[in-house]
């Protein structure tokens, strides 16, 4: 019977080692994809330490849970007690590490509010200055999104006029209207937009797009990052138990 129930514990050892191993290759893959950063947002919140570092942080934690993962399984399989001690600690630490990253997120969330990003946009933004970094990402983001600042076009009234313009009132071209949203696509008018004219304006603001468009996917990283403690917190106590139970 005892034999059994070690056999048992074994392979529920395996299992959950296989769901971290599955879990840190979505942490890493996620990771990835945010310093690759397709769509170059990871720019406008540059300027906030925290923010940065929290991209190399999840791409830290899916590899160290994607290695983590692979040597799990290899300890169960094999009964290998030092390879399951070296598991339950290392696992000990990271999840400790998450539960403080999860907490430091939960503190420091107001620094992804609309406030945030309306001041930072008013502070840093140069309109169609492709040169500097900043401003080229929210044109780019503002062309992919059919969106106009954070909260829409007044936003840019605070934004320096470009010497060179003869309107009252410029918009940034990348608020303007286009029949593809892509830099190459083609202007519904430009003459129009640029001059006020509303309705070839993006008049929503990229805060609410955005928020509506990520939304489904910040529920999903969320119950991700949920789902992998609760497996990390069972696969050490299954991890002690075979850890005992082998001779």
């Amino acid at each position: 019977m005892e034999g059994d129930c070690l056999s048992c514990m074994k392979y529920l050892m395996f299992l959950f080692n296989f769901f971290i191993f599955l879990g840190g290759a979505c942490l890493l893959g996620v990771g990835i994809w945010v310093i690759v950063d397709p769509t170059g947002f990871r720019e406008i919140v540059a300027a906030n330490p925290l923010l940065f570092t929290g991209a190399y942080i999840m791409l830290a934690m899916g590899a160290m849970l994607f290695l983590l993962g692979f040597l799990g399984c290899c300890g169960a399989i094999r009964e290998n007690k030092c390879l399951l001690l070296f598991f339950f600690l290392f696992i000990l630490l990271i999840f400790l590490a998450e539960l403080s990253a999860a907490i430091l997120a939960f503190i420091f969330r107001e620094n992804l509010t609309r406030e945030f990003f309306t001041r930072e946009l008013k502070r840093n933004y140069q309109r169609n200055n492709d040169t500097d970094v900043f401003s080229s990402t929210w044109n780019s983001v503002m062309i992919t999104f059919a969106c106009c600042g954070v909260n829409g076009p007044e936003d840019f009234e605070a934004v320096p006029y470009p010497p060179y313009s003869s309107l009252d009132k410029p918009t940034p071209e990348a608020c303007c209207q286009r029949e593809l949203q892509s830099r190459e696509g083609p202007f519904v008018n430009r003459e129009a937009c640029l001059g006020g004219v509303e309705r070839f304006q993006n008049r929503q603001g990229c805060y609410s797009v955005i928020l509506n468009s990520f939304e489904t996917y910040v529920y999903l990283a969320g119950a991700l990052a949920i789902g992998v403690l609760a497996i990390e917190l069972f696969a050490m106590v299954f991890a002690m138990c075979l850890f005992r139970g082998i001779q």
